[in-house]
């Protein structure tokens, strides 16, 4: 087995908690670009705030952005695969969750708007350095003809925990749900996740599965982690993904993602 595609999450993976990458992970990853691998983002951030990592390593490859629910060239930002909540149901998630109290933000393709700021979305925007915009979410939603890449959900872990079984049983396999953060509950369209966006990335490639590496610690990396010949959760990683994967490594503030990469891509 040689690893030909390395897929990476950012936040608490690929980033340390101050949000920046550690030279020795930066070199790993160039030198395995030099020796032909083939490495990319896969994240639920939008692409604009994807975008300064991709050009800070000089990826090449497109990146999987939005859980899966988009995947974008690395610079130029063309989109090869978009996959929306339609209008008509994200707008009825809004409401919805919103009628329970719970504070949510929708995303178009690189905007990200909220009915009203509040802390959560203050938070959100430090961490993700990203614009979010205050608009009659049910008014931008009707005039949206193909529909919104991804609905966030933020609140404390055990009311959003409540939340995913209420949400589940209404909408069925109409959305995936899945958590990034302990206080991100993310959806996105049914047919989509980190997995099945490798597994198309990989075909377009040329690429076997069993010649792809995934890195990543939280829920929505699990689908990723599963499919790829080499599954790698982080030192960090929630113990639920570590018992998924092929190898545990390094936290994030130990170089985790350096450390798989020198262990079982780099040649010589």
């Amino acid at each position: 087995m040689t690893i030909r595609l390395v897929a990476m999450d950012l936040d608490d993976t690929l980033l340390r908690d101050d949000c920046t990458i550690s030279p020795r992970v930066v070199k790993a990853i160039q030198k395995a670009q030099m020796q032909g691998v083939k490495m990319t983002i896969a994240t639920g951030r939008m692409p604009i705030s994807t975008r300064p990592y991709a050009k800070q390593l000089g990826l090449d490859v497109p990146v999987i952005t939005y859980h899966g629910a988009m995947i974008q060239q690395a610079v130029s930002g063309d989109i090869l695969f978009r996959r929306p909540i339609p209008s008509a149901l994200a707008s009825e998630i809004v409401q919805d969750v919103g009628g329970r109290g719970n504070y949510a933000q929708i995303y178009l393709k690189d905007r990200v708007i909220a009915q009203t700021l509040n802390e959560w979305s203050e938070e959100y925007a430090r961490i993700a350095s990203v614009h979010i915009e205050e608009a009659d979410l049910p008014g931008i939603l009707a005039q949206e003809p193909e529909g919104v890449e991804k609905i966030l959900v933020i609140g404390e872990e055990s009311d959003l925990d409540q939340l995913v079984p209420l949400l589940n049983q209404r909408y069925g396999k109409k959305v995936h749900i899945t958590k990034s953060k302990p206080h991100f509950l993310e959806i996105i369209e049914g047919t989509v996740n980190k997995g099945v966006a490798l597994a198309a990335l990989a075909e377009r490639l040329g690429i076997s599965r069993q010649d792809v590496m995934a890195i990543g610690d939280s829920f929505n990396d699990l689908e990723m982690i599963q499919y790829a010949g080499v599954g790698v959760a982080m030192g960090n990683a929630r113990k639920e993904i570590k018992q998924q994967a092929d190898i545990v490594t390094l936290t994030n503030e130990e170089d985790g993602v350096a450390e798989a990469i020198e262990q079982y891509v780099l040649l010589g």
